[in-house]
């Protein structure tokens, strides 16, 4: 599912900030506008009081016969329109203006309680107010624009310019947290591949420079542990290598008649080999350096090596791009999936394993694939077959092995930055399949 949230979290911080300041804006401009509305009405009150005193002063000290030249001289130079009731009477049904109560008090306070108003929204909106002189009753008309405040505009730029100042303080302040957690993440892909990590820069706020310092000792650590455990497997290996390679000098010493003899050497032969990977899982393959290798040529060995043991592989090569590898690293990988498939994946009922090796690419990713006709694995134990020292001889056969192939073939694609997926095949059999980038992303 799409979501407009970004996903990161300098921006995440930028927007939330964004947004709480806006709000913070819009509330402290309600607020004046509102607290303004009461000194507002009472100096449009004060002027229209003001204009009303104004006209009344002027009638009552002109002549009955001179107010309506009067009348056209006030709106001709002051711009105030006075009718005589009667001439131009404002609707009977006026519209209530959001302002005109507020005035309400003012006007019966500063003309007395029975002056009337009414406003007219035509022609810009005008407030209608009556006055008497003599008993005469008039109107007098002034302009809403004269007691309505518009909203400042130039707010709009304080607004957009301290909004746009908070954005960029908080890009700076977050950039400056993300940028180690950006290569802390890195660093941890990394160590999480079994690559080596170099010591991170302790930079940042106290608790960013805490949490790399523990990073970086945690990574020491394990880089440590890791060598103690290398170490110590190289001398089991080397301590049980030694008198297993005398027991097979004394064996090949042997009559070829000494019965036994071929059981031994082949039961001397898997406890070699399950030593050996032992080593492969200990050691790994950060220490080989990466180099541009052709998968199909590595393919192609290692077929032609399996056929000089009378063991037959169907290649299926496709069109897959050079790729920065470990090349012994993935020598291993191809043989160790060989060697499960030629292990476990034959039928009772078949004189040799159906074993297929095919390369190919889906549209970013290269994807080695072994795939054979043997009994299957249920789709329930697939994933933990992954995992070291597993293995599942019911499902598949009775054959010996030390549960470390398919484990060795994980790390090394994630080493790589790639996966390794076992899925049940059509038609029986297991289809096992590295998948490896083209391009790495970078971390």
């Amino acid at each position: 599912m799409i979501t407009p949230w970004p996903r990161s979290l300098l921006w995440r911080t930028v927007l939330l900030i964004a947004a709480l300041l806006i709000a913070a804006q819009l509330t402290a401009l309600l607020l004046v506008r509102l607290s303004d509305r009461g000194p507002r009405a009472e100096e449009g009150a004060q002027q229209v009081a003001s204009i009303v005193q104004l006209a009344r002063a002027a009638l009552t000290s002109t002549a009955p016969d001179k107010r309506r030249e009067l009348l056209a001289q006030l709106t001709a130079r002051e711009g105030i329109r006075i009718y005589a009731e009667g001439e131009g009477d404002p609707p009977e049904i006026a519209s209530q203006a959001s302002w005109l109560p507020l005035l309400q008090d003012e006007l019966h306070r500063s003309l007395g309680p029975a002056t009337r108003y009414r406003f007219v929204p035509s022609h810009g909106g005008n407030l209608w107010v009556s006055f008497s002189v003599k008993g005469d009753h008039f109107w007098v008309v002034v302009p809403s624009r004269q007691l309505e405040h518009p909203f400042p505009l130039r707010w709009l730029g304080w607004v957009t310019a301290v909004l746009a100042f908070a954005m960029f303080g908080a890009y700076a302040l977050v950039s400056r947290i993300n940028g180690p957690l950006r290569a802390l993440a890195g660093a941890a892909v990394r160590l999480g591949r079994g690559e080596a990590v170099d010591r991170l820069h302790e930079d940042g706020p106290a608790e960013i420079r805490a949490l790399t310092r523990a990073f970086n000792q945690m990574a020491t650590d394990l880089a440590h542990l890791d060598a103690d455990r290398t170490l110590m497997l190289a001398g089991v290996s080397h301590d049980l290598r030694t008198p297993l390679s005398r027991l097979r000098v004394e064996l090949e010493m042997l009559s070829p008649d000494t019965p036994g003899r071929t059981a031994m050497i082949q039961d001397i032969e898997d406890m070699d080999a399950v030593l050996g990977q032992f080593l492969a899982y200990a050691q790994g393959s950060t220490s080989e350096r990466e180099k541009t290798v052709e998968l199909n040529a590595l393919a192609q060995a290692a077929t032609e090596r399996y056929e000089r043991m009378d063991k037959r592989i169907m290649l299926d090569l496709g069109q897959v791009p050079p790729l920065p590898l470990r090349q012994t690293a993935m020598t291993r990988v191809i043989t160790n999936l060989l060697d499960n498939a030629f292990k476990y994946g034959r039928r009772a009922e078949q004189p040799a394993a159906e074993v297929t090796l095919r390369t190919a690419r889906e549209r970013d990713r290269i994807c080695v694939s072994v795939l054979d006709r043997g009994p299957g694995i249920p789709e329930s134990e697939l994933a933990r077959l992954k995992k070291p020292f597993t293995r599942l001889d019911s499902s598949r056969s009775n054959a010996a092995g030390s549960g470390l192939g398919l484990a060795i073939v994980d790390r090394i694609a994630r080493q790589h930055g790639g996966r390794l997926w076992l899925t049940a095949r059509a038609g029986g059999g297991l289809d096992a399949t590295v998948e490896l980038p083209i391009q790495k992303a970078s971390v």
